[in-house]
């Protein structure tokens, strides 16, 4: 797949500045599928989907690993703070915008108490405490990445220091 993106974009680059975009620009007889030789331009990403060999090739692909092991160990008590579970119906992997706009779209009128998974997932959340109406606590609490705000790796005291100390000499 990388072979045929740097070629279509080489052959891109070499097509002259007002010249036909495609069609019978001759760009797509000059390229075809690199696995089974058989499409032109025009229709690879249908073909794609439907080629059998590509989808092979593509299983067969071997998977990442790293170039050089690391002597740093990977952490494993890190909380998942960018995807997020439906704490109504189970939909897994959602960020907090798709979680906000499921819950909206799927679950507007659900009266059932339940918690909060982004606040669950900070350090200062209780996974024991249920919003007595999720939906609006979703569209008023969460408007904005906490990632974007908040230090993870300093306490509450610390984090009300420094935004005391930087109100003090904005001042």
């Amino acid at each position: 797949m990388a072979m045929f993106r740097s070629l279509v974009a080489s052959a891109q680059q070499r097509q002259p500045a007002g010249g036909p975009a495609g069609g019978d620009s001759g760009l797509e007889a000059q390229y075809s599928c690199p696995i089974c030789l058989e499409v032109t331009l025009a229709k690879m990403r249908v073909h794609i989907s439907s080629c059998m060999k590509v989808q092979e090739q593509m299983a067969n692909c071997p998977k990442f690993v790293p170039v050089v092991p690391t002597s740093q160990p990977i952490p494993s008590a890190i909380p998942n703070r960018s995807t997020f579970t439906c704490p109504y119906c189970g939909a897994r992997n959602l960020d907090q915008q798709e979680l906000v706009k499921h819950c909206v779209d799927n679950h507007r009128s659900d009266p059932n108490r339940v918690v909060c998974p982004i606040c669950s997932a900070m350090p200062w959340g209780d996974p024991s405490y249920k919003s007595a109406n999720f939906l609006q606590h979703l569209l008023h609490r969460h408007k904005f990445s906490y990632d974007t705000f908040v230090d993870y790796s300093i306490d509450e005291e610390a984090a009300f220091q420094a935004a005391l100390a930087l109100s003090l000499s904005e001042n």
